[in-house]
């Protein structure tokens, strides 16, 4: 294969090695933009247009031949072109094939710096709002668990050791509030997402009086980049988008990673429906926990493209530098990513089964209630540090003798520290664990159930927010 003539400009005298342009193209990845470069190439024609830059007429042939191309890129009909290096020039070219030279006044007053720029900014928006839908849904089958298992208590872990006994609904909730965190991240990204760098050109602006205001109105930003430097460089609201989907993968993962230890027999805690598990190649009794394994694999992946793009960025001088192709594909995977995690998760916790019988089991162990009966004593005036180490001894004294916390009279805890008031079968008990942590933020029933109301006016404004910024769009 010969070298081809470059697609643009006279200042070149030879053509381009094909290795070079392969190793060059980006077309195979940014042909994701080509929505998002049909929209700012509209609105940029129909400002040129008011500008007087155009004549009605070209506008009039340029919107159609767009709105043509854009039906072709959505029904996936679209010829992309490896040669002509991007999607910005496949647009171009295809523009060019329809009308002829007309097409070519399409790009006064512009740069592909501003114009991928552009197109990124507008992409990056859909991708947020595509997060912060999928975190929805699965903040809805949480807190739709959580609601079912408001009395069903399990052991708390730290260490994973076991602690102290929760409801399985504030551990659910636990998750919520980390996904709520997460969709945070994403709504805030709207507002670094809030000028447009249409009409900064290559580094420095133009000559030419465009309306850097009507076609930000016209692309749904609020006002046009106060410095053309900046736009056309910059990639910050990128790096705030791949870390909001590394914090929010990781957040996944952590899931991830308790569904599949939940699964095993050794927790026998939940199963997971057979819509959501795989089978051995050669173990014909196992039902591998694959999903939220895939999962907590892809967490890796999210990670991994924001360090991409930091890395790219740190040494860049102003302005516009080719490394910044580099900053698409981490972008893409990681939105597809997160979205497919966030599908398939949600998807694993609406239709397991919880083994309750299993897990109130593991709250019965009577250690679990240790630290209430250190708290008893604290009651009597004990400081802390001092009943602490007394119930460490009784604690020990029952292991060795394989003794029940819960069976030790009063005497026998006298034995350790005299202030005990009565015996361990008065002093503690399971619902009393429970019921007595009611502070705010607690696992008492009154305080989850509260929590779970809140969850669900959350919900029902974020719904709303989201139905708000769709119809917005």
């Amino acid at each position: 294969m010969g070298a081809k003539e470059k697609p643009w400009g006279g200042r070149f005298s030879e053509a381009t090695d094909p290795a070079v342009e392969r190793f060059s193209a980006s077309v195979a990845f940014d042909r994701a933009l080509g929505r998002y470069d049909i929209r700012g190439s509209i609105a940029h024609a129909r400002m040129l247009g008011r500008q007087g830059l155009l004549s009605p007429e070209d506008v009039a042939q340029l919107v159609e031949g767009l709105e043509t191309i854009g039906r072709e890129i959505e029904a996936g009909t679209f010829d992309f072109d490896p040669a002509l290096e991007d999607v910005h020039m496949n647009v171009e070219s295809r523009l060019r094939d329809r009308l002829g030279p007309v097409a070519g006044r399409l790009h006064t007053g512009r740069s592909r710096n501003d114009q991928v720029a552009t197109d990124l900014a507008l992409y990056l928006r859909d991708a947020a709002s595509a997060a912060r839908e999928g975190l929805q849904v699965l903040r809805e089958v949480l807190v739709t668990r959580a609601r079912e298992h408001i009395d069903t208590v399990l052991p708390g872990y730290t260490h994973l050791q076991r602690a102290q006994p929760v409801r399985l609904a504030h551990h659910w909730l636990a998750f919520f509030e980390m996904f709520g965190r997460d969709a945070g991240r994403f709504a805030d990204l709207a507002g670094r997402l809030a000028t447009s760098p249409l009409g900064s050109g290559a580094l420095a602006g133009s000559t030419l009086p465009l309306d850097r205001e009507n076609t930000a109105g016209a692309l749904g930003f609020e006002a046009p980049s106060r410095n053309s430097m900046d736009a056309v460089a910059s990639r910050d609201a990128a790096l705030e988008f791949l870390s909001a989907c590394a914090i929010a993968m990781v957040h996944l993962s952590r899931l991830a990673d308790e569904l599949v230890l939940w699964s095993s027999a050794e927790f026998g805690f939940v199963e997971l429906a057979d819509a959501y598990s795989t089978g051995s190649s050669l173990m014909p009794q196992k039902k591998n926990p694959d999903v939220p394994e895939i999962v907590r694999g892809k967490s890796g992946r999210a990670i991994g493209n924001l360090v991409t793009l930091l890395t790219v960025m740190k040494g860049l001088p102003l302005t516009y530098n080719r490394d910044l192709q580099e900053d698409k594909e981490p972008i893409f995977d990681s939105a597809a990513t997160l979205g497919d995690s966030l599908h398939v998760l949600a998807g694993s916790l609406a239709t397991l089964r919880v083994d309750t019988e299993r897990m109130a089991q593991a709250a019965g162990d009577p250690m679990l209630l240790a630290t209430d009966l250190a708290e008893a004593l604290v009651r009597e005036g004990v400081p802390f540090r001092e009943a602490h180490e007394a119930v460490g001894k009784i604690v020990a004294h029952c292991l060795s003798n394989q003794l029940d916390l819960r069976g030790l009279t009063r005497q026998d805890l006298r034995a350790f520290h005299e202030a005990f008031p009565t015996g361990a079968d008065e002093l503690l008990s399971l619902e009393r664990a429970l019921e007595e942590r009611a502070l705010p933020g607690g696992t008492a029933r009154v305080r989850v159930t509260e929590a779970l109301d809140a969850a669900e006016r959350e919900l029902a404004e974020e719904r709303q927010a989201l139905g708000d910024g769709e119809s917005g769009s």
